[in-house]
This record gives structure tokens, sequence and C-alpha cells, in this order.
């Protein structure tokens, strides 16, 4: 009898929802694993747009200032369902979940590692921000491996003033959606771009990126840990993606399993199949005993 299989648990980056990982669950599911997304609170079903988005004519004034309905959201409630779901998920996998985050998804799992690290056979960031303990997301982006990404281009109005980091994803001035695609689908076909850039929301609670990473060797760092590295990302540069590695290896000891895709920002878009392959065999692993000089 073959041994029971991980459960995976995917979660995704800001502005994004659920059905960023469309393409790759029924590869995990083709291959006997369960996988299972959500919409964190804020984004896809639970995204509330400002009033402005939608007053015809649209008044880019009034959208720039408006205070956020999402604002209030804290990382702990992003980080509660998905606890809830590798609970769930620990009973279709026999107790082992592979959690994989993506982009700012990265916070939360880093948060979920440090509450229920028994539960985890792995923590995995896909181009995402693997922070070290104390430091917030909004402190690392001046860093200088940050400095060529696209992404902030895009932010709209005065972040602090309306309570999250906003962006126009439905925008039609064609060089803000040049911009978009450049930063998060630089090697995505026109008609996934479009269909992509349709179901963003455009407000991304500062919480997240105001709460301090909580990781500890104790807790996090007893659950092996993946990044995969995107070379072509121009929203959290490959620069930046290693900088990150570093500084946690360096922090909590240990070292992170890297992989590497000559992708965009999106490899769940571009690449699905070579993306699902590292995650597979990640799934199959067994689990990675750190050495005593690393504890």
């Amino acid at each position: 009898m073959s041994a029971p299989k991980a459960a995976f648990v995917l979660v995704h980056g800001a502005w994004h929802n659920h059905s960023t990982w469309d393409r790759v669950t029924p590869i995990l599911e083709a291959h006997g694993f369960a996988a299972l997304t959500l919409d964190l609170p804020g984004a896809g079903v639970h995204a509330i747009a400002p009033t402005s988005l939608g007053r015809r004519p649209f008044d880019p004034a009034a959208f720039a200032a408006e205070r956020s309905p999402v604002a209030g959201i804290t990382q702990e409630e992003r980080t509660q369902p998905v606890v809830a779901l590798v609970r769930q998920a620990a009973s279709l996998g026999d107790g082992k979940v592979v959690l994989v985050g993506h982009s700012a998804g990265g916070m939360t799992i880093s948060a979920v590692a440090e509450q229920v690290p028994n539960l985890l056979h792995a923590v995995v960031y896909l181009a995402g921000f693997m922070v070290p303990n104390g430091m917030t997301l909004l402190e690392l982006l001046p860093h200088e491996t940050m400095s060529s990404a696209l992404a902030p281009g895009l932010f709209v109005g005065d972040s602090a003033a309306i309570g999250a980091t906003r962006i126009h994803a439905g925008s039609t001035d064609e060089a803000y959606r040049s911009l978009l695609r450049a930063s998060f689908y630089g090697d995505v076909p026109d008609a996934d771009f479009a269909h992509m850039a349709s179901q963003l929301h455009c407000d991304e609670s500062n919480a997240g990126a105001l709460a301090p990473s909580a990781i500890t060797p104790e807790r996090f760092g007893r659950v092996q840990r993946h990044y995969i590295r995107c070379t072509q990302d121009r929203a959290v540069p490959l620069a930046g993606q290693d900088h990150m590695i570093a500084s946690v290896d360096g922090t909590i000891g240990g070292k992170t399993t890297t992989h590497t895709l000559d992708s965009s920002h999106s490899p769940f878009l571009s690449q699905p199949a070579a993306l699902s392959r590292i995650l597979i065999d990640i799934g199959v692993r067994s689990p990675v005993e750190r050495s005593a000089d690393a504890r």
C-alpha cells in the first residue's frame, strides 16, 4: 500500500483570489493530491470596492482619495481562515499539508506556519514575501534588491490615507495596462492576461503590509521550507527573492530549499505544468531533518 499523499493548501497573493490556482489544482488532483484554495478576507468574493470605482463618469481624484472599505482587515483575520483550511486539509492528507503562498500571500503562510507547524509537511513560497522576524513587508520594499520592482508604479493614491494599497486593474489607459502586465504577467498570453486582470480587486488592506513577521526558530523553523524563484519577475525581483531567502536562513537557521522557474510573477498562468511538477516533488519528499548546528 502506498503512503498517504500530502494535501495542498494554496494561498493567493495581493489583489488576486482563489482563481490564481485554477490551472494548478487539476494537475495536483490528477496526481492524487487534495488541493484546497480560498479567497482571503477582503479578496475575491469578500472584496468590497470603493464606491468611486463604479461612478460614471469616473472621477480619478475621488478614486485616489476614498477611504478603503477593507482598511480594517488585519493579518490575523487572514491567518485564521488559512489555519482552519490547513486543519481541514490535514484530515485529507493523513496529517501532512503542503502550504503554498504566492507573493504577499507569503506573509499569511509564515503566520500560519508559526501557529500550526505540527500540521505542515512543508511551506512553499512562490515568489513570495518570506520576511524575517520583526520586519514588515512595507519595511522590506525599500531595500535595494527591490528597487527594480514595477508594481509600485501601479499604486493609486496615498495608501496610508486610504488604508489600503490600491490599483486600478480595470483601467482602460494603455500605459497603465501595459505596466500591469509587465509587473505581474510578462510571459502570459493576451487572453489570459485580460481574464486575470478582470478578476483582480482594487484594494489590498495595509494591515498585512504593516504587521511584523512573527516567525521563530522553535515553531516556524521546524517546518521544511521551499522557495520557488521566478527569474523574470518584475513585481518581486529575483534579487529581492534571494535577499529574503538569505535573510530568513540567517536569522531562523536551517536552509531554504530553492527551485527556479524562468517565468514572470505568475507561473500558475504561464507554466502551470512546470510549477505543479515542483509542488508534486515537494509533496512526496520525506521531511528534511535539520542538522544539529542549524537548530
